[in-house]
C-alpha cells in the first residue's frame, strides 16, 4: 500500500493546474513585456491571474508581485522592510523561534549588518504570546515578522491580532503564509499584514512560483535587478503557464476547503488518538490550534531518521522534525522551541495529510508507525536503558 502523508512538504499538481500550465505555455507564448499582439496578449493574462490572486487574498491586483516562491517572497519582505526602517534609525525586527529558515536566515544576515533581532518564545503549545509581542515592540522596532502556520507543527499564530497591535504602534508586519494559503480563510485585509508570502506547490499548484502581497504603500525593494517587471519590483520574464497553473489552483483550493477542512479534521482526530496509544509519545503542538491536515509526534528511544527511512519501506512518505534528515546532527530548531530535550526531538515524525488522503490511509498509518516504532526500540540500547530503570523516561 502507498500512503502519501507528506503534504507540508509539497503536494500533488492539480488536475487542473495542470492543463492549465500547459494550455498557457501554448497559446500565450509571447513575453508580457513585448509590445506586438502576442505579449500584450500573454500581458493580458498575467493581470487577470494577479487580480484573481488578489481577489483570493482579499488585496488588490497592484499588490499582488510574482516570486519563485515563498523563500524569495519572504527575503524580498523583510529585507524591503528593514532597510527602510534603517533609514529612519530603526533596526530592530522581532520573530518568531519557530520561523522557516527563509525567515531565520535572512534574520541572520540582517544581524550580521547590525541589526538587532528578537526572537520571541512560543511556549509548549508553539504559539506566540500576544503580551510577549507587544513587549518586545518599541520605537526603535522596523518589523514584526510572525508565521501564519508552522511548517513542522502545524500551530496557528495569532495573526490578526498581532496585525492590529503592529498597527497601533506604526509598526510594518510580515507573515509567511506559505502552509496557510489554500487551507484556511487568508485574508490580508483581516490581518492587516504589511506583507505576506505565498508558494503554489503547497495548494496543488507548480513548484517555483508564488507571490509576495504587498500593502499598498508599504516599501519594497527588488532583490534581482534587469528589467521592470512586476512593476519594477522584481526583474525576469514572468513564468506565466506557471502563474496562470497557481491562479487556478489557488481558486480550486478555496473552494473546496470547507469540505476538505472537515475531512482533515476527521483523519487528523484518527491519527492522533491512534498515535497516542504507543507508550512514551507526545503530540507536538497545540491539539485545536494547528492545522487540519498536521500531525506531529515525538516517540522516545528512537531516531526519526530510521523511522522514517522504515516507514518508507512500507510505502508511507512523511517527513521528520529532526534536521538529522539534511545531514545535521542536530534536533530541529522548532522542537527544541517548544520544550522537547534532545534525545526526543531526535525522535520525531510529522505526517501531513492531504485531500486524497482517507481513512483506510490512516488505519494503514496506525498499524504500520507502532510496528516500526516498537521494532526500533526493540534494538536501541537507549530504550534498553529506560526500560531496565538505568535512564528516566522524558515522556
Amino acid at each position: 500500500m502507498f500512503v502519501y502523508a507528506d503534504h507540508a512538504a509539497t503536494t500533488k499538481l492539480r488536475e487542473s493546474a495542470a492543463k492549465t500550465y500547459v494550455e498557457t505555455a501554448a497559446q500565450y507564448y509571447g513575453n508580457p513585456s513585448s509590445l506586438h499582439s502576442s505579449g500584450q496578449q500573454a500581458k493580458e493574462v498575467l493581470e487577470d491571474c494577479r487580480a484573481r490572486v488578489a481577489a483570493a487574498l482579499g488585496g488588490e491586483a497592484r499588490e499582488i508581485y510574482f516570486t519563485s516562491g515563498g523563500s524569495e517572497a519572504d527575503n524580498q519582505a523583510i529585507l524591503s522592510a528593514a532597510y527602510a526602517g534603517a533609514k529612519k534609525g530603526k533596526k530592530k525586527i522581532v520573530s518568531t523561534a519557530i520561523e522557516h529558515h527563509a525567515v531565520l536566515h535572512t534574520l541572520e544576515k540582517l544581524k550580521r549588518e547590525g541589526f538587532q533581532i528578537v526572537l520571541l518564545p512560543v511556549g509548549e503549545a508553539g504559539i506566540v504570546s500576544l503580551n510577549d509581542a507587544e513587549a518586545a515592540i518599541d520605537g526603535e522596532t522596523a518589523l514584526v515578522s510572525v508565521m501564519f502556520a508552522n511548517n513542522e507543527i502545524g500551530t496557528l499564530q495569532p495573526v490578526k491580532e498581532i496585525g492590529a497591535l503592529c498597527k497601533s504602534r506604526g509598526v510594518l508586519f510580515h507573515t509567511d503564509a506559505v502552509q496557510a494559503v489554500g487551507h484556511v480563510p487568508v485574508d490580508v485585509r483581516e490581518i492587516g499584514c504589511d506583507y505576506l508570502a505565498l508558494s503554489a506547490h503547497k495548494f496543488g499548484g507548480p513548484k517555483g512560483v508564488g507571490a509576495l502581497y504587498c500593502r499598498r504603500g508599504a516599501p519594497l525593494t527588488p532583490l534581482i535587478e534587469g528589467g521592470a517587471q512586476e512593476r519594477g519590483k522584481r526583474a525576469g520574464t514572468e513564468d506565466l503557464p506557471a502563474v496562470a497553473a497557481m491562479t487556478v489552483a489557488l481558486e480550486e483550493s478555496l473552494r473546496e476547503m470547507p469540505a476538505e477542512q472537515e475531512k482533515l479534521k476527521k483523519l487528523q482526530t484518527m491519527l492522533i488518538e491512534g498515535l497516542e496509544k504507543i507508550p512514551h509519545c507526545a503530540l507536538n503542538g497545540d491539539r485545536e490550534r494547528r492545522l487540519a491536515g498536521n500531525t506531529s509526534f515525538c516517540f522516545e528511544g528512537i531516531e526519526g531518521e530510521s523511522l522514517l527511512l522504515l516507514l518508507d519501506e512500507k510505502g508511507i512518505c512523511a517527513s521528520s522534525g529532526s534536521a538529522c534528515t539534511s545531514g545535521s546532527l542536530d534536533p530541529s530548531h522548532v522542537l527544541l522551541a517548544i520544550g522537547r530535550v534532545h534525545d526526543v526531538a531526535h525522535g520525531s515524525l510529522r505526517l501531513t495529510l492531504g485531500a486524497e488522503n482517507t481513512e483506510e490511509d490512516v488505519a494503514y498509518l496506525l498499524k504500520a508507525v507502532p510496528e516500526v516504532v516498537e521494532y526500533l526500540r526493540n534494538m536501541s540500547p537507549v530504550w534498553r536503558d529506560l526500560q531496565e530503570g538505568k535512564r528516566k523516561y522524558i515522556l
